[in-house]
């Protein structure tokens, strides 16, 4: 698949009519006017745009280049999204960035994603036969450098866990995405977590944006959860909060 193709496919999307109130109805329980958010794996940019719709400052972040430079042009205008270009994990340095060329869109800096998806169901066609050398930075460091988040988004392709390894300093609320693929990347997501702070957690399949358990719960049970959870429900996120109304159904 080309890139444009990639590229344009997954803009209609995350782009798709009705979307956009449907993820602001539900982003709007943890961000409001003139906080900040962090958008982890900002892809085409339909969560910093909803944070923006919701009054919110967004810090985008974004290392693949294509992608980048699409961020770079829907949202030109904007002086309250700031794009960064850079791999995001436990401490700073730098580190590969594995490219699909089957599909453009998903990249990932984890080799134990890309040895899971290998042959997996939903992931035979996948051809990891490029990759990019680039400059990782921390949550902590974003923090410093753009101020505290009142919420962080992070979808990284199996890298979750290494993301908030590099975050010290509890959030409000945050949301890291899933894959039955690699069930231990979450529950390693989950501890780093869980050893923040009083954290109540929920989660959605896919990209339902509807809370799956009826009330937030603790780390113990929302692991059970997704220890139970069928293979063919494929991904989700989990939402932590130090606050559990926001998790509320």
């Amino acid at each position: 698949m080309s890139n444009a193709k990639a590229i344009g496919r997954s803009l209609r999307t995350y782009y798709a009519p009705g979307r956009a109130a449907a993820l602001d109805a539900f982003l709007a329980r943890f961000l409001g006017q003139g906080e900040l958010g962090f958008d982890i794996g900002a892809h085409v940019g339909d969560r910093t745009a909803s944070f923006r719709r919701l009054g919110a400052r967004a810090l985008a972040v974004e290392p693949q280049p294509r992608l980048a430079r699409l961020l770079r042009l829907l949202f030109r205008h904007d002086t309250d999204v700031t794009l960064v270009s850079s791999l995001v994990g436990s401490q700073k340095g730098e580190a590969a960035l594995h490219l699909n060329s089957a599909n453009p869109t998903v990249a990932t800096a984890s080799t134990t994603f890309v040895a899971a998806a290998a042959g997996a169901v939903g992931w035979e066609d996948q051809q990891w036969d490029g990759s990019l050398t680039l400059p990782v930075t921390t949550l902590d460091a974003l923090a410093e450098a753009h101020g505290d988040p009142h919420f962080i988004k992070i979808d990284v392709e199996g890298y979750e866990a290494n993301v908030l390894a590099g975050l010290s300093t509890p959030v409000r609320a945050l949301s890291f995405e899933f894959t039955t693929l690699q069930r231990q990347v979450a529950l390693d997501a989950l501890a780093e977590v869980e050893s923040l702070g009083d954290y109540t957690f929920n989660a959605c399949v896919g990209e339902d944006m509807r809370f799956v358990l009826p009330a937030p719960v603790h780390a113990g049970t929302l692991a059970r959860w997704l220890e139970a959870l069928p293979a063919e429900a494929n991904s989700g996120d989990i939402y932590a909060s130090l606050e559990p109304a926001r998790l509320g159904v």
